[in-house]
């Protein structure tokens, strides 16, 4: 798991905030211990309990890291604990006997550079009996901590590796997406021109030009699911050049967009299949097609509409969005990308046609160069 922080500042900071807890707890001890010999009229304690007090205190910081390794070596758990546990009471006891013998060597070299003469700690034998009731809370609450905190860690990694797992799920559904769009716009653009082979030759060989410089542009942009407007402008552009090929002075396009949104990031072949879409379905009987695309920027939304004057959406159907791959696909990598960021909408005009609009977050890509493109009406051939 990434932090931004190196594990040797981190093993530091660990270091710096035990020594913290220990020195604070030596202190409190010092202060209780110190106050409850004032209340019995004791005077001259003070340096005597702090030696002993932080000693004491930082004695336990020694062995806390020791006991922090056995814990996690020998894991307690459930399936484990009758075998596990008689060690981890000989490992208490051994660590308690450590400590005690720690305080009485520090005490012992301390007191006389403290000029308080020689240190009595008692009968040792006595000594690491009485000192064990304090070192099994100790460790108890040591071994208890580090416990709660490899399981608040290891949860931690997990939702971290889901989250991981999740966005690339999503990126693999968006590439699927992708990718089931580019053969299903390449092999309708062959139909076309296949169609063109012998009616016009010319026109064909044109088209087929067209279809080379748009195949070399998606691969320019293969690994990216979004790109600049102005891209998928000029994406478009060699689409149209190519139904022009075929549709001449009958296919009518007009394009006006806003300077300010031609920055903005779209889903890369976001256009294409919905004026495909509006080719396919708004063309009258003496095939006759006008398409309107538009983009402007509202409320922090980037809009954009394609418009034409066909049939529109029957009375008894309110969505074309299942009919083929062009739109559905569209809809599912909006949802992908977006979530409920988005509006995905198919509705008639007030008099003839259809409008398809997508509205998406506006982000400006500051990184991109816009080309100048025709933002009036498209050339016919």
């Amino acid at each position: 798991m990434t932090t931004g922080i190196s594990k040797t500042t981190q093993r530091w900071v660990v270091a710096a905030l035990i020594f913290a807890y220990y020195t604070a707890h030596g202190l409190l001890l010092l202060g209780y211990r110190y106050l409850n010999d004032l209340t019995r009229e004791k005077s001259g304690t003070f340096t005597p309990r702090l030696i002993e007090e932080m000693t004491g205190a930082y004695g336990g910081a020694i062995i806390f890291p020791l006991v922090v390794i056995f814990a996690r070596r020998y894991r307690l758990q459930w399936r484990n604990l009758l075998r596990l546990l008689p060690l981890h009471l000989l490992a208490l006891s051994f660590f308690s006997a450590a400590h005690t013998t720690l305080n009485a060597i520090t005490r012992w070299m301390l007191f006389p550079v403290a000029g308080l003469g020689d240190y009595d700690y008692g009968i040792m034998s006595i000594r690491y009996v009485m000192e064990f009731s304090n070192d099994v809370i100790s460790y108890t609450l040591i071994v208890g901590f580090v416990y709660l905190f490899d399981h608040y860690q290891q949860s931690r990694d997990r939702e971290v590796i889901t989250a991981q797992l999740e966005t690339r799920l999503a990126q693999a559904q968006l590439q699927s997406l992708r990718l089931q769009l580019q053969p299903h716009f390449l092999f309708n653009t062959l139909n076309t021109i296949s169609s063109m082979i012998y009616e016009n030759p010319r026109a064909a060989d044109e088209m087929i030009a067209c279809l080379s410089d748009l195949l070399r542009l998606t691969l320019r942009n293969c690994q990216s699911q979004e790109v600049t407007l102005d891209e998928e402008l000029e994406f478009l552009n060699l689409y149209l050049e190519i139904m022009r090929a075929r549709f001449e002075e009958r296919l009518v396009v007009r394009i006006d967009v806003e300077s300010s949104t031609r920055s903005a990031l779209v889903p890369q072949l976001i256009l294409q299949p919905l004026v495909e879409n509006s080719i396919r379905h708004a063309v009258d009987e003496r095939g006759y097609v006008t398409i309107d695309i538009r983009s402007n920027r509202e409320n922090g939304s980037l809009v954009l509409e394609v418009i034409d004057d066909g049939p529109g959406i029957a009375t008894e159907k309110t969505s074309l969005l299942g009919d083929g791959i062009g739109l559905s696909n569209t809809a599912q990598r909006l949802r992908q990308l977006y979530g409920e960021a988005h509006t995905f909408a198919l509705k008639n005009t007030e008099g003839r046609g259809l409008v398809v609009r997508v509205s998406v977050p506006f982000r400006n890509n500051s990184l991109s160069s816009p080309e100048s493109l025709e933002s009036s009406e498209s050339p016919n051939a």
